[in-house]
């Protein structure tokens, strides 16, 4: 059972990313990603959020909450890892702007890429990270698959239409099984990190990230959920290599494990409280047009 499981988690973290992305591409055109990048101001605004604003903050929270040098690592590698694999896929769930989140993850995924390299070593000691190293799974599993879709959907509508169903359930599938099944190995972080108060600090990043990021998500509301969303869930995928690369202390992982799980179960949450939030201002509308 205990060979099983990791089997089980890598297959769900694949099917996930490759399908989501995949269905992604189906969805969209070139100029449809491109285009809410054309926003210079919304654009600075992100990178700022998540390369300044977050990592600065979790930096400052961690010299003044007590944790041991394991966790305080754990979370410093999250805060500096951006562009979450998952974002077009959290979008959808938040019913954000598909196309800006596409946009928005390859640019803070290429930032990470060459951000982390300098910006690590100079918070973390004797921390080695190699920007290929990082790019390298990021442009397999993602930009690959993403640019299949775009090139299907570009040739045939019919076709990129019949696929998106297909994706779809795979990626819900993917996202379902890795919930549950990282809940299961991580179950007793969870309790540990409940019992010695660090959830708490998992709670402030989460939260004050994602304010940040809907409030500089400019003045659309699909905007504002998908930087608020792309800025609370981290690229846990370079956390995780990096973590797993450079430290033998198995509390790191840890922390990037359960803090990146709570991020996510965070979100899923928001969004069914946002469609819902939806669902009764339509109803309101459609009241007032009736009367």
């Amino acid at each position: 059972m205990n060979e099983i499981i990791p089997i089980l988690d890598k297959l769900a973290f694949l099917s996930f990313v490759v399908a989501t992305m995949f269905g992604t591409g189906l969805k969209l055109t070139l100029q449809q990603i491109w285009e809410p990048l054309r926003n210079i101001r919304l654009v600075i605004l992100s990178l700022v959020a998540n390369f300044l604003i977050v990592p600065l903050f979790i930096y400052l929270l961690l010299q003044v909450v007590p944790v041991t040098e394991p966790v305080k690592a754990g979370f410093i590698i999250m805060a500096l890892a951006s562009g979450p694999p998952a974002l077009p896929k959290l979008a959808q769930i938040v019913k954000g702007n598909l196309a800006f989140s596409t946009g928005l993850m390859m640019l803070l995924m290429f930032g990470t890429v060459f951000y982390m390299p300098i910006a690590l070593p100079l918070v973390l000691q004797g921390v080695q990270v190699n920007s290929w190293d990082i790019a390298k799974p990021l442009i397999l599993l993602m930009l690959t698959p993403l640019g299949i879709g775009l090139v299907i959907k570009a040739k045939s509508e019919d076709i990129a239409i019949n696929f998106q169903a297909i994706t779809f359930k795979i990626s819900n599938f993917g996202l379902l099984l890795g919930l549950v099944v990282r809940l299961v190995v991580h179950f007793n972080e969870i309790i540990i990190l409940l019992k010695t108060g660090v959830i708490f600090v998992c709670a402030i990043f989460i939260i004050f990230s994602f304010t940040v990021g809907y409030l500089l998500g400019g003045p659309g509301i699909d905007t504002q959920r998908v930087l608020g969303v792309g800025t609370a869930q981290r690229n846990f995928a370079a956390a995780l290599l990096i973590g797993t690369s450079n430290f033998d202390d198995p509390n790191v992982v840890s922390t990037i494990m359960v803090t990146s799980l709570l991020m996510m179960v965070s979100v899923l949450i928001l969004g069914k409280k946002l469609t819902e939030v939806d669902q009764g201002q339509g109803a309101k509308i459609e009241s007032v047009e009736i009367s």
